[in-house]
């Protein structure tokens, strides 16, 4: 049995009954069933079926975001925001999503080939709570249009926002087993990958989860794409409009209440306007407006649960103990999963839990002397997702998205997913891309045909 806990109030809400053994059998059964049908389906037909997804998304939206915030504690508006960029994604994928699946040909030695993009099957998605819909749907929707099927193994914590998207599917005519919202608990994860009738599996989460279910896909030869953690650096060079960075650093670093794989999470900031950029930040960080997050105007609700909570401020003690400066970061006594936005100096660079990454709403802070010492800090963590860089002199900014380690870089701006880019990252960040051509491609069979003149 799940049980929704409102993080907000502590309070228990909607409880969702556990898929047994016979039920995944029973899934598996239907998946395979229905992709047999959904692989040789008419373009127009997966198209059509994405669009009347989006629409049911835009009907039911702010039922959709009201449950998330329900669930996981984030802002109304940030949950809306979430439900329309889902609707973007939908609507992407149906109207530009055709043409990334047209047949490239090329002349050979012998004659021509003809590469023809075909689907998989059956794909396994284990998806985490933070962008419940979202992190769901930047999967669900190449999936579709790709021909093949999913089973979506969503998180404890939103498993109403996975009913809802199953529900947003079925009343768009989805036909019987195209998608299917699996609760289950994550020791059968293992043995669905295991399973022949699943192609291929893909996870967004921890790196021990990525560890885990990379090694199952290994073990039983399928594909696997994880996007896993982030400590993203956000970079600040003299030339920057100070102010702006500044904003944009505290909304990157609180948003979702600091719960977001690409959140920067490590201001590297040139010593020359280090100690301005640290006063305006600190004085941002402080004044982030905290409350209901259901309530007009708040920039931060609590974090996703009581554990979550304390496993950051487990981080921050120490951290403290170990020589750093926190300034904020503390926790609210009330009841849930209440926190303070707070700001870390003085930290050492090799210290553990900096090479760690803080799912919450603290930044460490660090002085760069140069362009090249920035570059150092940047990449001296394990991970290598996003990152954000400041600066309007167009050789650094060259520098930067030629030599820091990640899969994305931002420059004068927000580092946010869109539909149109490719979304992941290097080291243990992960591998593989979501979103755009590529996500599409990640789960399909790209088959050469080999033809005479």
């Amino acid at each position: 049995m799940f049980t929704s806990i409102n993080p907000a109030t502590g309070e228990e809400g909607a409880q969702f009954e556990a898929l047994d053994d016979d039920g995944i059998e029973t899934a598996l059964a239907r998946a395979e069933a229905a992709y047999r049908s959904w692989r040789v389906s008419e373009l127009a037909q997966r198209t059509t079926l994405l669009n009347a997804i989006a629409d049911q998304f835009e009907a039911n939206k702010q039922h959709l975001a009201e449950t998330a915030t329900r669930e996981m504690g984030k802002t109304l508006a940030s949950a809306v925001a979430e439900v329309e960029k889902c609707i973007a994604g939908f609507r992407y994928y149906a109207v530009q999503g055709p043409a990334h699946l047209e047949p490239v040909e090329t002349k050979t030695a012998s004659g021509r080939a003809v590469a023809h993009w075909l689907p998989l099957g059956p794909v396994l998605a284990v998806m985490p709570w933070n962008f419940p819909y979202w992190q769901a749907v930047r999967w669900l929707a190449p999936m579709i249009l790709a021909g093949n099927v999913g089973l979506l193994k969503h998180a404890s914590l939103t498993q109403g926002c996975a009913a809802l998207i199953q529900q947003m599917v079925s009343a768009a005519g989805a036909p019987d087993g195209v998608f299917q919202n699996l609760a289950i608990k994550s020791d059968k994860v293992s043995r669905i990958i295991a399973d022949p009738r699943v192609a291929a599996v893909t996870l967004t989460g921890s790196e021990g989860a990525g560890a885990k279910i990379a090694e199952a896909a290994g073990k039983a030869l399928k594909k696997v794409v994880l996007e896993l953690g982030g400590s993203d650096p956000f970079v600040v060079m003299p030339s920057a409009d100070l102010d702006l960075a500044v904003k944009t650093a505290v909304k990157a670093r609180v948003q979702n209440a600091g719960q977001s794989c690409i959140c920067a999470k490590r201001m590297i900031v040139h010593a020359d306007i280090y100690d301005a950029f640290l006063e305006k930040f600190i004085a941002g960080m402080l004044a982030v407006k905290i409350g209901d997050p259901m309530a007009d105007g708040i920039e931060m609700g609590p974090l996703s649960s009581v554990e979550q909570r304390d496993t950051v401020l487990e981080q921050l003690e120490r951290a403290t103990a170990d020589g750093a400066t926190l300034v904020g970061g503390e926790k609210i006594e009330r009841e849930g999963a209440w926190m303070s936005a707070g700001v870390l100096t003085d930290v050492h660079p090799e210290a553990d839990f900096a090479q760690e990454e803080i799912f919450g709403p603290v930044a460490m802070v660090f002085k760069a002397d140069d362009i090249d010492a920035a570059i150092a800090l940047a990449n001296d963590v394990p991970f290598g997702l996003g990152s954000s860089v400041w600066t309007t002199d167009q050789a650094e900014i060259d520098r930067f998205v030629r030599d820091i380690e990640s899969g994305m870089t931002a420059v004068n701006q927000l580092l946010a997913s869109t539909p149109e880019a490719p979304f992941g990252g290097v080291k243990r960040s992960g591998h593989g891309r979501e979103l755009g051509p590529w996500g599409l491609h990640e789960f399909m069979n790209l088959k050469a045909a080999m033809l005479p003149d």
